[in-house]
């Protein structure tokens, strides 16, 4: 048991160095070699870990996503919260994982950066990471509207693309402007969720 909890910590462990070296260097610039120089440890080492530095940063992203999608699970289960609140908590908690992680922004866009100019699918690739997001926040606008909080005549892809696009201008206020806050993003979301309100 001790061995698979000093693998996991481990692995966490050069996730973190590896995103200084991605934060560092740059997603294209950044080697398999400089994240095992960064982690001191070689890259045989490192191949017990990760594949490649591409599962590397995919894990990084998945890491956060999952992290974030408990949360997400966890405030909608709270029952004693109404569905306007619960929708401000939940979007409240995505935009300050976004903040706690401006580093991984910053890495993300750069690989966004490269992927285009490298034809990959990128657009396909960040809908793909973000469909469950968006999944989660439309369930919580129909069950408002289903509980009558929220206004029946509400067009949910409408209302599940404004509250998507405070994300969008969270990370790029943190990742491009480089912005150490996003508190005035957190205010007006709240106020688009009042709008909500029948």
């Amino acid at each position: 048991m001790s061995i698979v909890v000093e693998h996991d910590k481990r692995r966490i462990n050069i996730l973190e160095k590896a995103l200084d070296v991605f934060v560092d260097e740059g997603y294209e610039n950044t080697t398999f070699q400089k994240i095992a120089d960064r982690c001191e440890i070689t890259r045989t080492t490192l191949y017990i870990y990760f594949k490649n530095k591409g599962y590397i940063f995919n894990f990084s992203i998945k890491h956060f996503l999952l992290a974030l999608e408990e949360t997400i699970v966890e405030i909608g289960k709270i029952n004693e919260l109404s569905w306007s609140d619960k929708l401000i908590q939940i979007m409240t908690a995505i935009l300050e994982r976004l903040q706690e992680n401006q580093r991984l922004l910053s890495v993300v866009l750069d690989y966004l950066v490269h992927s285009v100019r490298g034809e990959r699918d990128s657009l396909n690739h960040v809908r793909r990471r973000t469909m469950r997001l968006r999944h989660f926040q439309t369930a919580m606008l129909i069950e408002g509207m289903k509980a009558g909080e929220f206004s029946p005549g509400i067009n949910v892809k409408d209302a599940n693309e404004l509250f998507y696009s405070f994300i969008e201008a969270a990370i790029f206020r943190l990742a491009v402007l480089r912005r150490s806050s996003v508190e005035d993003l957190k205010d007006a979301m709240k106020v688009a969720v009042q709008g909500l309100v029948s």
